[in-house]
């Protein structure tokens, strides 16, 4: 080198503020040159690698006897012998600005995993888009896994402007049809800078080149751009690693500080047992302290004695984590072997351990278009919305509110291989003492006492479709013919047994699991049941499917036009939706997923209630 290197890392200044970036999209963007060229001009590297490298550009190199900046990065044999990434790589270096840990992720769909790795704890991610090829399937991949991890700031680098001759136009176009999509993903700040990393134009000076651009390089926007620390805005969580007792005189308990501060003091909440006490001491590398905060490794004494083990949360007394058995949480599966239902996993949290079940597999994610499809495993890569029943009670957050307690890996029990990650949503209510009983009485019992088979006719299709009606006037007809049966109702449902659930997605999920269960009861108890819910999503019609023998099950899609609703609408709710003050109503601004393959298909218009049960009784002759 010329110029004198910066600062090692050992050295760096504590009053620089950190910055942890992610870069990541499609195969040969420019994703490892991109940080090579970073490094490279702000002579982060060091005199022997930059040498080692250049005999390494000769061996594995696309630059020629130019120098390939895409191995200052790449780290395995086989990505300098392929040319890409597969690993997650992390640098670190420092400008006169700020002190930056840069991670590198790999572009091909089936390293999905190890993007999912490197975008779990950054501040930022830089998407880079080749301006050749404009958006393609894996920057929108990419970017909705960033959207799913939380990640709020969006650098888009259009990247290779010199093989479109710097053009201003296509500049435009990417950046446009980029932001479209972005819509979708709610609140995400998006900055697009076009750059040529492989000559460096817009990376770390302003190119000449591009005139027509006025905005900051990829290196002042990094140094510039405001991401306050969100760990210390968060409640406190301070999970416990170790038991430190060196001798009878001290017992502390150690870890790191995940989120908040604490204080000398302060009075503090163990879980998930609830004992309480307050702070004694805090003591850090250095000695005492009064005060800390998140990301210092600490040791706590408590002015009581009191029991805590490694696994134990250590939080305030004000905004306490949730503690329970079961949960609802998003999942990456990580391994080759699919996701299994029902088999038992170890799960680690923060510090905490325990087994897990996952009991439901609600549906699994197109993180190309997030749409939600049913599915009964998860393969490689793929992610999924799940629910978990734990061995014992945790303590955790929704990820939301705070990502470092409120995510999980799960853990093979034989191999101990880490086969998925989760992102918890929201915790559920289960009773820890639950055994199943086995009765003498059966559902085939009930079924030859009431002389019928017992099945749920489920019927489906948009507000003012008809459901209700058709389903009504079919239970006069059974039961003239001598059926017992029974009706579930949308709206009734939720006066008693669902009252408390609102129509949001996850509300809608948990209102048809329940509905679901209590049908399945009832068909257990021989009856012919008719369920008429909306039941907007696929997967929960499909895990409402699942509950029931093959035989059992019958859906009904009640196909009417959203013009014929609105006409029947006589509760208003389409009007108030069209206005605004009614949120997420199915048809309006709340999706409705067709059924694809219904047992019996009802189309409405220019039918008669008559017409229709008829429709359906013909179906069911010889089957009840």
């Amino acid at each position: 080198m010329t110029k004198a290197p910066i600062k090692s890392v050992q050295s760096i200044s504590l009053q620089k503020t950190q910055l942890r970036f992610l870069t990541c999209g499609s195969v040969d963007d420019g994703k490892s040159t991109l940080i090579g060229r970073i490094l490279y001009d702000s002579q982060a590297v060091m005199d022997d690698h930059i040498f080692q490298s250049k005999i390494e550009s000769d061996k594995y190199g696309t630059q020629g006897k130019d120098l390939d900046l895409a191995l200052l990065v790449d780290g395995l044999q086989a990505e300098r012998e392929q040319g890409i990434t597969i690993d997650v790589a992390y640098r670190f270096f420092e400008t006169e600005e700020r002190k930056f840990i840069a991670v590198d992720t790999p572009g091909h769909e089936q390293y999905t995993r190890n993007m999912v790795t490197g975008a779990s704890n950054v501040d930022l991610a830089i998407i880079l888009v080749d301006a050749q090829k404009g958006i393609l399937k894996q920057t929108r991949r990419h970017s909705a896994i960033i959207n799913l991890l939380g990640i709020k700031n969006v650098v888009l680098a259009i990247n290779k402007m010199d093989l479109i001759k710097y053009s201003k136009k296509k500049f435009l176009t990417i950046q446009n049809e980029y932001s479209e999509y972005v819509k979708n993903l709610g609140q995400v700040n998006v900055v697009a800078i076009p750059i040529s990393a492989l000559i460096g134009d817009g990376v770390t000076t302003q190119s000449k080149r591009m005139p027509w651009y006025s905005g900051p390089t990829i290196l002042s926007f990094l140094e510039s751009v405001d991401v306050t620390d969100e760990k210390l805005k968060k409640p406190t969580r301070f999970p416990i690693q170790w038991v430190n007792r060196p001798n009878s005189n001290f017992r502390g308990f150690s870890g790191i500080l995940c989120s908040g501060s604490i204080s000398v003091g302060d009075p503090i909440t163990i879980f998930p047992s609830l004992q309480e006490s307050k702070v004694a001491e805090i003591l850090e590398p250095e000695g005492n302290v009064p005060i800390t905060h998140a990301g210092k490794s600490i040791t706590i004494t408590l002015e009581t004695e009191v029991d805590v083990s490694r696994g134990d949360l250590i939080a305030t007394s004000i905004d306490s984590p949730h503690v329970a058995d079961k949960l609802a949480a998003h999942i990456v599966w990580m391994h080759h072997a699919n996701l299994l239902p029902e088999r038992t996993y170890d799960i680690r949290f923060a510090t905490s351990e325990t087994t897990a079940q996952i009991i439901s597999l609600n549906h699994k994610i197109d993180v190309n278009t997030f749409n939600k499809h049913a599915a009964k495993t998860l393969e490689l890569n793929e992610i999924g919305y799940c629910k978990l029943s734990l061995a014992r009670p945790v303590a955790f957050d929704s990820y939301v509110d705070n990502k470092f307690t409120g995510s999980f890996i799960l853990i093979d029990r034989e191999t101990k291989a880490t086969v998925g990650a989760g992102i918890i949503d929201y915790p559920l209510r289960r009773s820890s003492n639950i055994k199943w009983h086995d009765m003498r009485v059966t559902k085939k019992t009930r079924e030859q006492n009431l002389k019928q088979r017992p099945i749920i006719l489920w019927f489906t299709g948009i507000s003012g479709s008809g459901k209700s009606s058709i389903a009504d006037k079919l239970e006069q007809s059974l039961l003239n013919r001598g059926h017992s049966t029974y009706l579930l109702d949308g709206d009734n449902v939720r006066h008693g047994l669902n009252k408390d659930l609102g129509f949001t997605d996850q509300d809608r999920v948990e209102n048809i699991r329940r509905v679901a269960e209590v049908a399945h009861l009832m068909v257990d108890a021989g009856l012919i049941v008719l369920a008429c819910f909306i039941s907007p999503f696929k997967a929960e019609r499909q895990m409402a499917r699942s509950l029931f023998e093959d035989h059992e099950f019958i859906e009904v899609f009640v196909d009417t036009p959203i013009e014929l609703c609105e006409i029947r609408d006589t509760k208003g709710l389409y009007k108030k939706a069209r206005s605004g003050k009614l949120k997420n109503f199915t048809g309006i601004d709340s999706p409705y997923e067709r059924p694809t393959k219904p047992e019996i298909y009802l189309k409405t218009e220019n039918k008669t209630i008559n017409e229709l049960v008829t429709v359906i009784l013909s179906y069911l002759e010889g089957k009840i």
